[in-house]
């Protein structure tokens, strides 16, 4: 079993498509949606599998 890894918002972004300004609005008002972890003051990262799964997610939703 992998070791459970964060990644950062840019990553999050590129392998999302998301906006920054996009990302952090569904973020609020969607309770599904990755919520992120605190790394430290001014540092937040997301965890990978919660990422891999809203992918998943989106792109199983029909058009």
């Amino acid at each position: 079993m992998s070791k459970p890894r964060l990644i950062r918002l840019a990553e999050v972004l590129e392998r999302t498509g998301y906006t920054r300004s996009t990302w952090y609005r569904v973020m609020q008002r969607d309770p599904l949606f990755p919520q992120p972890v605190k790394l430290s003051k001014r540092c937040i990262g997301f965890r990978e599998a919660d990422i891999d799964a809203l992918i998943e997610r989106l792109s199983s939703q029909p058009d």
